[in-house]
């Protein structure tokens, strides 16, 4: 970064840069729609391998008697995975004869598709909680992808850390995935420790944030996370592309970036706060740039920008 240049003027020159465009938005839509068509493929297939199971039985009560069943016939009852953990078997079994009785009865000779009709159901609002959350992960993994593409290019050496594992692993440029398993970043600026960290809650802030950067070691985040000294930026970050969204997402991060700094001037500190947003209306990014201005926020970007998206990393790169 150039001496006395303002972070955001690297890549934007008015509110307009920042609103997110229909030609952005279209590819957005696209691209949720081919994974939605490929988190949807192993529920139609426990669909299919419902219908034939279930064909075995001359009536619905029949299907009691197939053990094998069970399972399928409480997700056609409208029970989630996440429900079914909290309840127990008389609940279960109470919800499923109910079903039976209510449902597949009633519709007589046709009860196998209206069994998998009701699973596919309860299946697909499940998927749709999955997309809400993909539209967050892409996020995260966009700016990973364009953090570490910033140290690569400056030469500084990096670990990430697996989030299955929390094993930290030394980077190469033989990454080509890591934006898929990594949950945080450590690296240096000149001899001092950087670490990113994703979607914590600092009991001090006491709400999540999306991105955190510290001034320690790897080994410190824990018992330096609830420590308000060491911040050195945190930023919300939103990745879903739906328009109609667009100023609801915006309301929660800015109410949390507000409370972020609330609380920090509580014990006279001040990091850096940033917003990334993959959908930016314009009366949004009219906000969001007077914030910019007024210097309540250091940067912001559109996710769907690239130029954009790397300018900031490597600002957080050099922080």
């Amino acid at each position: 970064m150039e001496k006395g240049v303002v972070p955001y003027r690297k890549h934007l020159s008015s509110d307009a840069d920042l609103v997110t465009t229909y030609e952005a938005t279209r590819a957005g839509f696209i691209l949720q729609a081919l994974e939605r068509s490929k988190r949807a493929t192993p529920h139609v297939e426990e669909a299919r391998s419902l219908r034939v199971a279930a064909a075995a039985a001359k009536d619905p009560a029949a299907l009691l008697s197939i053990q094998a069943l069970y399972g399928a016939l409480l997700t056609a009852a409208g029970v989630s995975d996440k429900a079914a953990k909290q309840m127990n078997d008389n609940d279960k079994d109470e919800a499923i004869e109910g079903f039976i009785a209510g449902y597949l009865e009633p519709a007589g000779g046709e009860f196998v598709e209206e069994l998998v009709y009701r699973f596919l159901l309860t299946r697909g609002d499940a998927l749709g909680g999955t997309m809400r959350n993909v539209a967050g992960v892409w996020g995260r993994q966009r700016v990973l992808r364009s953090l570490v593409a910033a140290l690569g290019i400056q030469s500084k050496r990096y670990e990430w850390r697996h989030g299955a594992s929390h094993k930290w692993i030394r980077g190469s440029k033989d990454d080509p995935k890591i934006e898929e398993s990594a949950d945080a970043l450590a690296w240096k600026t000149g001899t001092k420790p950087r670490l990113l960290v994703f979607n914590k809650k600092p009991s001090f802030i006491g709400m999540n944030v999306d991105v955190c950067i510290l001034q320690c070691v790897r080994s410190q985040f824990d018992a330096r996370k609830n420590d308000p000294v060491g911040y050195l930026a945190l930023g919300e970050l939103k990745g879903g592309v739906d328009p109609a969204g667009a100023d609801e997402h915006w309301k929660t991060a800015r109410t949390t970036l507000q409370r972020v700094r609330t609380e920090f001037s509580k014990h006279e500190q001040s990091p850096d706060t940033f917003f990334i947003g993959a959908a930016i209306a314009p009366k949004m990014a009219e906000e969001i740039w007077g914030q910019l201005q007024g210097k309540v926020l250091a940067n912001a970007a559109n996710l769907t920008v690239p130029s954009q998206i790397t300018s900031l990393c490597q600002w957080l790169a050099n922080l």
